[in-house]
Order: structure tokens, then C-alpha cells, then sequence
């Protein structure tokens, strides 16, 4: 696989869009109102996400005055269907919503709307019964995005919960759409990022600094050497009509650990950087864990739910998100339906200890990176790499969670799509954990549905 990446558009600063005051022709804010904010999320996560939660009061009278408050719509739908009033009972139990309930809640919903406004509902009503989705059940709220709702209904992209399921009442009766002309967001870790840098050398003097890089052996130069050509390395990476591979020029990727953690943090920062390492065991660790019990037990879920038989108990909550955001139809149209499991195994592979790199990685079909890892044991790690362009990048890494960080950050250095089955897993990771591109990059519904489970879980 050689590294040929795309022209790229500029994205939006994330911590800066996400905090200016919302104008007409601004960034767009989120929208949180002290009457529908029912719960509040944990101590533990202020400091990660409180900033996305400034409101603009013009956005929500604007939101009001277009929509209104949607509750006693989705109350009355829910009272008048068989099945509506036992959700609401079990709501007021246990204070969630489980996937089949979300599921009955959506059905009921839109019958409601096809009764009401026809099989073609104006937007304004679907914002409507969206906003009264979340706000009957705060639990389905989404912080992360402008008005929480978006993943039931997003009247940008004309995406949700809601849209797919008229879209499925409509098929039999209306002639499908042409296909939208919109230009699809791009991916996040391959946009290209302007980057003001101090220290960074150009023209001769950076190829002589990369001709040092070749023969030097001290680490102290070797990294010196790499941070003073990041830029030059990121243009040959958004290079479009490049066809070679960065690891050709840049060789120290392939002996030198601690690498690929100094570019990214030179890209996005320190604070951004130490992210998932800091939040992961202590905030979403538990909180996967517990959601896991929800899903359909089998002899897979119950291998990673105990590391005894399997990876570490970090690994084992990493790998229990893929299965908790499975690969979508979109994922598997070129190779055909592939399962949580299969999926899995585009992220991390197991080797035992004494068997050739090269061996090993000569019976493995080229793809996306993904980690290495060799021990006497999936619970026993001794070595991580991060496998890219069909070479072993080592680790610095010695936990399996600061290995899978690498893995991550390996996308955004080297401006590389994410895996097919694994976009909804990465993009969760992406937005949610490591909080780039928040509001700007494409998410699926699923994974604005389990980030609003995940963030307004009790601690």
C-alpha cells in the first residue's frame, strides 16, 4: 500500500469553533437549554467536554420558535400505540433506554407523524419529534452535538433514526430519490491542518537535515531532527501526486519508538495528545463495560469480558466497543457482510514471541494500520507495533491502551483512512474521546446514540 493521500479541505479548530459566540455567519454552537438539560454529565468529563456545552440563547429561541417543544407529541404517540406506555414505565424505573425500546420508540414516532402530516412530514415536525425524544428521555440526549437530537433527526443531512424509518414507510409507495449532490465531509485524518510552527526548515537545509536522520544513531538527533521537519513531511503526506511511501524517506518511523506520539502531538497538542491514555481507564472504561450487558451474550463477548481467556481487560474494553458499533452496510459492500469478530481483527492481531515479523506479515493481505502485538499471550504483551504501509512501526508504548493510542494517532500523521468495518468504532474514538473535529466530522446515528448512553450514564 503506498501513501497517496487526497487534496484536503481546511477543517474548523474544534476547541476554538466550539467556543466563539454564534453569529449568523459564525460556527454553529451547541444548543443546550437549562429547561431540557435533565442531566448532567459527570465531574469527570468537565474538563474534557464542558467547553461544547456554551449555549447561544438567539440559537434556542430560534429552535423554538421553529419546532417548539415536541414532548407532549412523543408522550401522546407513545399513549396512544401498544407497547408506548411500558416504555415510559420502564423509563421511569431504571432511567434508560434500552436498543429494542429506542427501536419501538421510533416506530411509534413516525406513525404518529404519517397519521398526522402524511408520508412526506415537513422538517419543522420532524424537528419537533425529535426535540421531544430527548427531551422525554434525556437519556438519548447527544452532547456533542448542536442540539442533541441529531442522531434521531439531523435536518442538514436529512439523516437519523427518524428519516430512516420514513424513508422505509415511503419505499413501496414513493419513487426513490436521487442521489444527493452534497459533497461528503472528509474523512478527519486526512484533512489537511494548517499548522504554525517555530523551528521548521525547508529547502536545503531539510534535506540535509533528513540526510542526517539516515545515519545518525544518537535518539536525541534522530527526534531533534524529525520535529524540525514535521511541515516538510506532512506536504509530502497530502501530497496527491506523490507515489511513494512516507516510510521510504522517513526511515527513524521503522527503529526510533516515540515517533509517531511526537508528530501528533505537534499536530493537535499535548492536552489532546494524553487524552485517551488519561480518560479511558477511568471515565469509559466502566461505562463500556456496563453497557456491554445489554448486548446479545456469546462466546466472544464472554472471552473479552474476561481476560483471563483473552487480551487484558484494557485491550478486551477497547475491542468490546467494535462490537457495540458494528460494521454498517456501508462497510462491507466490497468484501460482503463481515462480523464484529472479523472486524476485530482489522484492529489488533496476536503473534506469539519467536516468529518472524516479516514472516508473519508476508501472509497478511495489505490494508489499513493496525496493532501488532507479540508475548507469550494475548494477556502476556511483551512488544507493540503499529503496522502501516505493510512495515512494523515499534511502539514506545508498554501498556495495550497507550499501543491502540498509537495506533490511532498513526492515521492522523500519516493521513490515512480509517479501516471500512472499523469507521463507526474510530470515528467514536475520534469525536467522543479524543475530541477532534467535534461538529464537523461525519458521524453515523449509531455512534451519536451510544456517545449520548455512554456520557449521561451514572458514574
Amino acid at each position: 500500500m503506498l501513501i497517496s493521500p487526497e487534496p484536503l479541505t481546511e477543517p474548523n479548530p474544534p476547541a476554538k469553533a466550539l467556543t466563539k459566540s454564534s453569529t449568523t455567519n459564525g460556527p454553529r454552537l451547541p444548543f443546550y437549554n437549562s429547561t431540557l438539560l435533565l442531566t448532567d454529565a459527570p465531574v469527570s468529563l468537565q474538563d474534557g467536554w464542558s467547553k461544547l456545552r456554551e449555549s447561544s440563547a438567539g440559537t434556542a429561541i430560534t429552535l423554538r420558535e421553529r419546532s417548539g417543544n415536541g414532548t407532549h407529541l412523543v408522550r401522546e404517540a407513545l399513549q396512544l400505540k401498544v407497547g408506548g406506555q411500558n416504555i415510559m414505565d420502564q423509563y421511569m424505573e431504571t432511567k434508560t433506554i434500552s436498543d429494542r425500546n429506542r427501536r419501538s420508540i421510533v416506530n411509534l414516532v413516525v406513525a404518529k407523524m404519517i397519521e398526522d402530516h402524511g408520508r412526506t412530514p415537513p422538517v419543522s415536525v420532524r424537528i419537533k419529534y425529535a426535540l421531544g425524544i430527548i427531551t422525554l428521555f434525556p437519556c438519548l440526549r447527544d452532547p456533542y452535538t448542536d442540539n442533541g437530537f441529531e442522531h434521531f433527526y439531523d435536518p442538514r443531512g436529512g439523516s437519523g433514526y427518524l428519516a430512516w424509518r420514513l424513508k422505509t414507510c415511503q419505499r413501496n409507495t414513493v419513487p426513490p430519490k436521487r442521489p444527493s449532490s452534497n459533497i461528503e465531509q472528509e474523512v478527519s485524518p486526512k484533512r489537511k491542518r494548517l499548522l504554525q510552527l517555530e523551528d521548521q526548515l525547508f529547502g536545503d537545509d531539510c534535506q540535509e537535515a533528513i540526510a542526517m536522520l539516515k545515519h545518525s544513531t544518537n535518539p536525541t538527533i534522530i527526534k531533534e531532527k524529525m520535529r524540525a521537519t514535521f511541515q516538510y513531511r506532512q506536504s509530502l503526506v497530502h501530497d496527491h501526486q506523490g507515489s511513494f511511501s512516507i516510510l521510504d524517506v522517513f526511515t527513524r518511523f521503522l527503529d526510533t519508538p516515540g515517533l509517531i506520539d511526537q508528530d501528533f502531538e505537534m499536530m493537535f497538542g499535548e492536552e489532546v495528545s494524553s487524552r485517551f491514555v488519561s480518560k479511558w481507564p477511568t471515565f469509559f472504561k466502566p461505562r463500556i463495560l456496563a453497557e456491554c450487558k445489554n448486548l446479545n451474550n456469546n462466546d466472544r463477548l464472554g472471552e473479552l469480558m474476561d481476560d483471563r481467556l483473552g487480551w487484558d481487560s484494557d485491550m478486551s474494553s477497547v475491542l468490546l466497543l467494535v462490537h457495540m458499533l458494528p460494521p454498517t452496510p456501508k462497510g462491507y459492500k466490497r468484501s460482503g457482510r463481515i462480523s464484529s469478530t472479523q472486524a476485530a481483527d482489522h484492529l489488533v492481531k496476536y503473534l506469539q514471541i519467536g516468529v518472524s515479523i516479516d514472516t508473519f506479515l508476508a501472509g497478511v493481505e495489505p490494508g489499513q494500520p493496525f496493532l501488532l502485538c507479540m508475548g507469550n499471550g494475548r494477556n502476556n504483551i511483551q512488544r507493540f507495533y503499529v503496522i502501516v504501509d505493510h512495515k512494523a512501526l515499534p511502539c514506545k508504548a508498554e501498556t495495550s491502551l497507550a499501543a491502540f493510542d498509537e495506533l490511532f494517532k498513526a492515521h492522523f500523521i500519516f493521513s490515512l483512512n480509517y479501516e471500512e468495518s472499523l469507521t463507526n468504532f474510530y470515528t467514536f474514538m475520534q469525536t467522543t474521546v479524543y475530541n477532534i473535529d467535534v461538529g464537523s466530522a461525519k458521524e453515523n446515528p449509531r455512534v451519536k446514540e451510544l456517545r449520548a448512553k455512554i456520557l449521561n450514564a451514572d458514574s
